[in-house]
Order: structure tokens, then C-alpha cells, then sequence
């Protein structure tokens, strides 16, 4: 028996954020993504249930990546099947699912030099105490490269896509029922104009351009499963489900914004950082440039986490540069 596969979206709420799933209806059943820690008893359960299944058929939970509204309900999901599932995750971000404090280290080195909030690490703590079910250790380490069965004839492989954070991974689906379709969870490696903060959110700038280059060049998508639905460059939200030709475009599109905005910090840079009053310094510059008006402060801090990103470059290679 060859076995099939299904894929299902499954949507859990948390403030301005839809927090996507999927279930893949596969011989062995398995949820990408984990949303935060109601979201596996509030949301996957009810929806399981009105698929004719249960939670408790769950044999694997694959993480696209280490942040809250994706890893946030793992335990719990996991504690739902008995503890028979075995959780999935890249080495990189293992370390944001083995500890809480991760999540608080992460926020103190990045958008705190910025926000400057002097409750922001007590506040960031908080979050992940509330909406981080558990730490664990996964069961199943990836690197990328790996070929995971399903079942049968299915089968996921990972693929690595750093860039939103260093173990961000796609998930290939294959599955003899989709005609040689070509499904791929990416969580959110995949930024094109921002969610719900309408600007994207990324680490390592270099890496997020690589990696979407290679999403179009190599793994060529026909489906895209997002990890929200983003906005495109006329504002209107994609939905999170992509066929071909809508990833080819948000692809195309994600590549577009990455290159205005490197140009316009590498510019920003070049004539000196210069600290203003203004709530986007000290990138107030930029944000003008690129016509930006939305608000920096909100968490998660999109604005913030990824010209730091481009800022930190910058001056590595001026570093370089001087040095010789």
C-alpha cells in the first residue's frame, strides 16, 4: 500500500495573529506547527474532531522554527498524544523549545537595544512563561537533508531556510496521491511584505536572500504553506495556502523588498547612524525611504529585528574593510 496524504490548515487566535497549523492526513499523522499553549487543546482538538479525528492519532509534530507562536504548544500537543509523538526541529533552534529563557535572551540582545523598554525583558518573560506550554527536548534533531516516512510512500524531507531564525526549515511533502505536486510548509521563512506588523521579520539578512532564492530555484513550490498570511506589496494579505503561481510571486516579491531595504541601509550607513527622537531611530532614515509608517514598538519588533540584522553587517564589513 503506497498510502495517501492530506493536508488541512488548522487556525488558533492570538491578538493581532492568526497562528497557522497543518494537519497532514498522511499513515502516519502529523502537525506542522504548534502555535502557542492553548492553541493545541483550544483550536487543533475541535478541529481534529470535525475531520472525524483525534489528537491522540498524532505520531509526529514537526517545528518549522524556534519562535513562541510556533513551538508554544508543543508540549501540550505532545502531552495530548500520550507522549507518543515525537517532536521534530532544526539543531539551531532546538534550544528556543529546550528553555524559556532563550526566547528572553533572544529579545535582551536584539529589539531591547532598540525598544529600550526598561520593562521589556520582565515583559518578555512573562509571554513566554504564559504562552510556552513546556520546554523539552525534541526527539528528532534535523540539519537538513533528511527524509522523514510518513507512511507508506509519503514522506517529508527538510530542507534548510535560515534567515527569520538559524534553524528555520522547509518541509517537503511527497505523497503519491498529489500527482507529483509539490507541497511546502515554510513557516515563516517566507516574510514578503510582513503579517500583521506589515513589515518583515528576519535575523540574518544574508541568509533570508539565499534562502529564497533557493525555495525558487531549487524547491520550486506548487503549493506554499505560510505560517500567517502575508501582506503583499499593494497591503492585502495573502491567503496560506499558495498555489504556484501566487508562491512564484510571493517569493518574488519577498526578494524584491529585501533588496529596497538592504539599499537603503547600506546607503543609511554609509552617511553615518544618526540617533533622532523619533520612534524609529535609529533608523528613522530608513523607514522614511521605504515609506514605513507603521508601528515599531509593537512585539514582535519586525521593524527592528531585521535592520539590526543589516546594521550589524554593515559594520562588520566596514570592520573588514578597514582592517584589511
Amino acid at each position: 500500500m503506497n498510502g495517501a496524504a492530506t493536508v488541512h490548515p488548522l487556525v488558533s487566535p492570538w491578538g493581532r495573529f492568526g497562528l497557522y497549523s497543518y494537519f497532514i492526513d498522511a499513515p502516519e499523522p502529523a502537525i506542522v506547527d504548534t502555535g502557542i499553549a492553548s492553541s493545541p487543546r483550544e483550536g487543533m482538538v475541535p478541529a481534529l474532531e470535525q475531520l472525524g479525528r483525534s489528537i491522540d492519532e498524532i505520531k509526529w509534530i514537526f517545528l518549522t522554527h524556534g519562535h513562541i507562536d510556533h513551538l508554544g504548544g508543543a508540549k501540550a500537543l505532545w502531552e495530548l498524544t500520550g507522549g507518543r509523538a515525537k517532536v521534530v526541529i532544526h539543531e539551531a533552534d532546538a534550544h528556543m523549545l529546550r528553555s524559556r529563557d532563550g526566547h528572553v535572551e533572544e529579545y535582551a540582545a536584539g529589539r531591547q537595544k532598540y525598544l529600550k523598554n526598561p520593562d521589556g525583558v520582565q515583559q518578555q518573560a512573562q509571554t513566554a512563561a504564559s504562552a510556552i506550554s513546556g520546554e523539552m527536548e525534541p526527539a528528532v534533531l534535523v540539519h537538513g537533508g533528511e527524509i522523514i516516512s510518513l507512511g507508506g510512500d509519503v514522506t517529508l524531507s527538510v530542507h534548510p531556510v535560515p534567515g527569520h531564525t538559524p534553524g528555520s526549515v522547509a518541509y517537503r511533502l511527497a505523497t503519491p496521491n498529489l500527482s507529483g505536486e509539490n507541497s511546502v510548509f515554510v513557516g515563516d521563512a517566507v516574510q514578503i511584505h510582513g503579517a500583521a506588523n506589515r513589515f518583515p521579520g528576519y535575523t540574518d539578512p544574508d541568509a533570508y536572500r539565499s534562502s529564497l532564492e533557493y525555495l525558487r530555484d531549487e524547491v520550486r513550490p506548487e503549493r506554499l504553506y505560510l505560517g500567517h498570511p502575508y501582506r503583499g506589496a499593494d497591503g492585502e494579505p495573502y491567503g496560506v495556502e499558495l498555489d504556484s503561481a501566487q508562491a512564484h510571486r510571493a517569493l518574488e516579491e519577498s526578494l524584491a523588498l529585501e533588496a529596497r531595504i538592504r539599499g537603503a541601509v547600506e546607503r543609511y550607513v554609509h552617511d553615518g547612524v544618526v540617533e533622532t527622537e523619533s520612534p524609529y531611530s535609529p533608523f528613522e532614515r530608513v523607514a522614511r525611504e521605504l515609506g514605513y509608517d507603521g508601528d515599531p514598538t509593537l512585539e514582535p519588533s519586525p521593524f527592528f529585528t531585521t535592520l539590526d540584522g543589516y546594521l550589524t553587517r554593515a559594520l562588520q564589513n566596514q570592520e573588514h574593510s578597514i582592517h584589511g
